[in-house]
């Protein structure tokens, strides 16, 4: 039986899938994050050997798998991939190994035509793009050192810095004065600002405000929806960039949207981005992420394994995989 094994390696968690070549989900794991960025190489190395050792037995394989994808959030950098490959390569965990950026496993999981831009807004943000002809393009993705802004943690600090400044006179009145606040159980943004200061309130849930801002915003609030659309504009120059580096302006691609701020179903954050994208690339199509990430990590897989699989057969191999793997982390979420 010819096999691929998946890896969807994020900066909390480790997802880890050996599939068929006809897109049966064989086995399934989950474990913490094995990325060298969060903990040692070394470290890392080991949580992956025993994750894919666990998905190896409880598939039953006796032999290797033809084909690894790896989709790692810290492979970033020249270097990084420079020093996972070597990592990997040593561990042999499967014929053939292909290493990629995780958001390039987040496209693949969100559209079968192999090509397109991929958007990701979850805690952070990035962009990364695929063209027709196989030419890829990302952004650095690594924070303020690459002029990154957006994704929850920073809709957070910009809705706790709105309210302060309502309160002290600096800004302009706004009701995230009242919810910041009481979102934590307290009364007033000084309150919070001193339970951070005290490290009562830890800044690690700063992203529990995004929701608090994007309900405000949904409520009519000015200040509020002036972060959400500084918000939509930032995606908005990202798709921009990746339809513009790739040449893909004039093309219908999909453009896909993975992490937890686009599970947002505020109407004017949606219509925003429909007319931002639109007036760069007409024919694009938005497309939510609903399959697991390591969905589509087995993709790439299989698009290594069957290189030659007519376009009709790779879109129902997409869908009996994705369901599968839906229907495991539906599982393993739950418990």
């Amino acid at each position: 039986m010819r096999t691929v094994l998946a890896v969807d390696g994020g900066n909390s968690k480790t997802d880890v899938a050996l599939v068929g070549k006809d897109g049966r989900l064989l086995a399934a794991v989950r474990g913490p994050t094995t990325s060298h960025q969060a903990v040692a190489l070394e470290v890392g190395m080991a949580r992956l050997a025993g994750l894919v050792a666990e998905v190896v037995a409880a598939a039953g394989l006796s032999a290797r798998p033809d084909v690894a994808v790896y989709a790692l959030a810290g492979a970033d950098q020249p270097s990084d991939v420079r020093i996972l490959t070597a990592a990997l390569g040593a561990r042999a965990f499967a014929a053939r190994d292909v290493l990629r950026n995780d958001a390039f496993g987040a496209l693949r999981a969100g559209t079968d035509r192999g090509w397109g831009v991929i958007l990701i807004c979850g805690a952070g943000i990035n962009a990364a793009g695929v063209a027709p002809d196989g030419r890829t393009a990302r952004l650095a993705a690594l924070g303020n050192i690459s002029g990154d802004w957006g994704g929850g943690n920073d809709v957070g600090w910009a809705g706790l810095a709105a309210a302060v400044r309502a309160r002290d006179g600096r800004g302009a009145a706004t009701r995230l004065a009242k919810v910041v606040p009481a979102h934590f159980g307290l009364r007033t943004p000084a309150a919070l600002t001193s339970a951070m200061y005290a490290g009562r309130v830890g800044t690690d849930r700063i992203g529990e405000l995004s929701p608090v801002v994007f309900a405000a915003a949904g409520e009519g609030d000015a200040v509020a929806r002036g972060i959400v659309d500084r918000l939509v504009d930032e995606n908005v120059a990202m798709a921009g960039a990746m339809l513009r580096r790739l040449r893909l302006t004039r093309l219908d691609p999909d453009v896909v949207l993975g992490g937890g701020v686009f599970r947002t179903r505020e109407t004017g954050f949606w219509d925003r981005m429909a007319d931002g994208i639109g007036a760069i690339a007409p024919r694009a199509r938005l497309v939510r992420l609903v399959a697991p990430p390591v969905a589509g990590a087995a993709l790439l897989g299989l698009d290594a394994l069957l290189p030659d699989l007519e376009d009709a057969a790779r879109v129902e191999l997409g869908t009996t995989l994705r369901a599968a793997v839906g229907a495991w982390d539906a599982k393993v979420s739950a418990t």
